[in-house]
């Protein structure tokens, strides 16, 4: 396909982004900014969120926001309108992923978990659904889920639930906002590079999930990043309660085993 057949351009659009001090949070914000938005960026960690939205100068305003608590949302949507204009579009990505067995996983790191990852999901499209329909804005809602949701993973029992609900929540909000023309889709990544400080894993984690990766590599946040400019875009303005895989090929089936033996 030639270059430039798809273009971005959300040049008067405001755009909303959680989980946005850094990985793919900060890619996400970056690159709507870089396509002419103005952008909102949300995170609890403070000092990581200033330097993302510091590094992105004007027509970016940063909030510390806990996207477990509805008043704290609330809080960030009237502050990033109050300093933005209307949003038109909002990405709820923030997300953690610990690692425990369920016969040793604590009940609050079950909560903890669900809180960030579900609740967080729906606290966030909510308050920004709202704020859409007064305004009556035809609007674009974007959910970060992962390849986890449809695909279990030993130790990750919460993650794996948490990113399930957010399919299913897409899906319901999908149907219920359709009637006001506000589009409703999901992001499924699978293995992203972030270097993450609140959620690491091991070289030996990484080394395993890339062994089963057809395209032989972990993604990057910029990639889940076009992802969104498309799904906010005119040109997935028929696509709406979607899921969108990211993942290098990961969902196509088990490249890693080898070819079997013709038969004689």
């Amino acid at each position: 396909m030639a270059r430039g057949v798809m273009s971005f351009d959300f040049t008067g659009h405001v755009v909303m982004v959680t989980g946005a001090a850094a990985g793919i949070g900060e890619a996400i914000a970056r690159a709507f900014h870089a396509a002419g938005a103005r952008v909102a960026l949300g995170d609890a960690r403070e000092a990581p969120l200033r330097r993302a939205a510091g590094a992105l100068g004007r027509d970016a305003f940063s909030e510390v926001v806990d996207v477990r608590q509805a008043d704290s949302v609330a809080r960030f949507v009237e502050a990033a309108e109050k300093a933005l204009g209307p949003i038109s579009v909002a990405v709820a990505n923030a997300g953690i992923y610990p690692n425990s067995p369920v016969l040793e996983m604590a009940v609050e790191e079950w909560d903890r978990v669900m809180e960030t990852n579900a609740r967080g999901v729906f606290l966030t499209c909510q308050a920004a659904a709202r704020r859409m329909v007064a305004s009556q804005t035809a609007g674009k809602l974007i959910t970060i889920s992962s390849g986890a949701y449809n695909s279990g993973r030993v130790g990750a029992s919460h993650y794996c639930a948490s990113k399930a609900a957010v399919v299913m929540f897409t899906r319901v909000l999908a149907l219920e906002l359709a009637g006001r023309h506000i589009n409703v889709n999901c992001i499924a990544p699978g293995l992203i590079t972030v270097n993450s400080e609140s959620s690491p894993v091991s070289a030996e984690y990484v080394a395993a999930l890339t062994s089963q990766i057809p395209w032989g590599r972990a993604g990057t946040p910029e990639e889940i990043a076009h992802a969104a400019l498309f799904l906010a875009s005119p040109h997935a303005a028929y696509m709406t309660g979607e899921v969108l895989a990211v993942n290098g090929g990961t969902s196509a089936g088990r490249a890693f085993l080898p070819l079997s033996s013709p038969r004689t």
